[in-house]
């Protein structure tokens, strides 16, 4: 009985120890935006809300997140077009190479970003590509397209072909049935997929700092600001993002409960 029960809890006690290891930097990071840090914010020295009241009080530090915000906001957009395109074409439509570009689209995701960050930067060198924002948001673009394809052609391989199929029985044209019917029923993966591009483009470092030049963005900024303690204010801007993520979670969860109750009363 002994051996049972501890078998039992072992996979509850371990699950909560790893949920507690990812918790406790971002808890770090809640509670010293709260910090009275003045010149650095490595050692707690009280509490304070000027922090919040300010958050672009550190000087460049609301420019690093705006641009972060623009970068990962247009490279999302222009990944999210493009990888579902190829998601679709690469499902749907058989063509010479077709293997080929399915096994290189993989090759971002399975390179060091190292290896990518270095390589895009002497391409742009060698084409006298003047390094900023423009540069990033083309990094970016290049293995967030990746993940794209990946996720919206597992949801396009899962569709029923028989409901575009009844759609043209009914006499709707091709782009009434893309747009009416594929479309909305590929959206849950397409907005997944854009998500997790946001995520990787705001989250990037490497990358970035191979191909930013003079432009600055959050993680670069909290980068070179660590060695005095990154300023409370970036640690404020990061748990708005935090909450941000975790607000639009719930709203989507309680969205689709609410939208199956509804479904299952009618």
């Amino acid at each position: 009985m002994n051996k049972f029960s501890l078998g039992r809890a072992f996979v509850p006690v371990v699950g909560t120890i790893a949920l507690v290891y990812l918790l406790l930097p971002i808890l770090h990071v809640i509670v010293f935006s709260f910090n009275d840090a003045g010149r650095n914010n490595i050692t707690w020295r009280g509490f304070t809300l000027d922090n919040w009241a300010n958050p672009c009080g550190a000087p460049n530090v609301c420019e690093a997140f705006s641009n972060s915000i623009l970068i990962g906001a247009v490279a999302t957009l222009i990944a999210t077009v493009l990888g579902s395109a190829i998601a679709i074409a690469l499902v749907r439509y058989r063509f010479r190479f077709r293997s080929t570009i399915s096994l290189l689209l993989f090759t971002p995701m399975a390179t060091p970003e190292v290896v990518l960050g270095a390589g895009l930067a002497a391409q742009f060198l060698l084409a006298g590509v003047e390094k900023g924002i423009g540069t990033i948001i083309l990094a970016h673009t290049m293995f967030c397209i990746s993940y794209v394809v990946v996720a919206v052609k597992a949801r396009v391989a899962s569709l029923n072909p028989a409901i575009e199929e009844a759609g043209r029985d009914l006499y709707a044209s091709p782009g009434q049935v893309f747009w009416r019917i594929t479309l909305p029923m590929l959206m849950p993966g397409i907005i997944g997929a854009a998500l997790l591009s946001f995520a990787l483009s705001f989250d990037d470092f490497i990358i970035t700092n191979f191909n930013a030049g003079t432009a600055n963005t959050l993680p670069k900024f909290i980068y070179t600001s660590a060695l005095r303690g990154v300023p409370a204010q970036a640690n404020v801007l990061a748990s708005m993002v935090f909450i941000g993520a975790i607000v639009l979670v719930v709203i989507v969860q309680v969205t689709r409960i609410n939208r199956q109750k509804r479904m299952a009363r009618q």
